[in-house]
């Protein structure tokens, strides 16, 4: 259940000037696209009105919210979902869509804490190779691991090199350049 400001019943009511300006009639000040994605994020209920026709917009707002969000790149939406998307526009089975989407976010969201519980003991079994390479103090340092391995890898063929002319030869002009 979405929260409401103020201990209020009702959702906060946004309105939107001709100045493309939006204002939060809850907290009776200016807010941006921006306080609006927190306000969803946190979790807050709001309705957005057009200020001249009072026609509610909040549908045209949230769209323009995701917009910004994939322009910042910050792609949650796949190319092809999008496609699919827009391919049921106009379609006999439209009308079945939003109310499918819905339902199938709203079982995403429930399961996300055993999706996110699932992921953290994934990442922790992964976590055990700082006891195997110490000084790595993450699993995000992947490329040192790798760059510590190629160096070790190739310390190792140097002290070879009585045996292996060229790849000495070879690795002091590459250390040249």
């Amino acid at each position: 259940m979405a929260k409401t400001k103020h201990g209020q019943n009702e959702p906060t009511v946004i309105k939107k000037y001709a100045n493309r300006r939006l204002y939060d009639t809850g907290r009776s000040s200016y807010v941006t696209l921006d306080d609006l994605c927190e306000m969803v994020k946190d979790g807050y209920d709001f309705v957005v009105y057009d200020a001249k026709s009072s026609e509610d917009i909040t549908r045209s707002v949230l769209a323009q919210i995701i917009v910004d969000q994939e322009a910042k790149g910050e792609n949650l939406l796949p190319v092809g979902f999008m496609k699919n998307l827009i391919g049921f526009y106009g379609d006999n089975i439209q009308s079945l869509v939003p109310n499918y989407l819905e339902q199938t976010l709203d079982a995403f969201v429930k399961n996300q804490e055993q999706i996110r519980e699932h992921i953290n003991k994934s990442l922790e079994g992964m976590n055990t190779m700082q006891g195997i390479f110490p000084q790595v103090s993450s699993v995000s340092n992947f490329e040192e691991i790798s760059r510590k391995n190629m160096e070790m890898f190739e310390n190792a063929m140097k002290m070879f090199a009585p045996f292996n002319m060229n790849f000495a030869a070879q690795q002091e002009q590459e250390d040249k350049e």
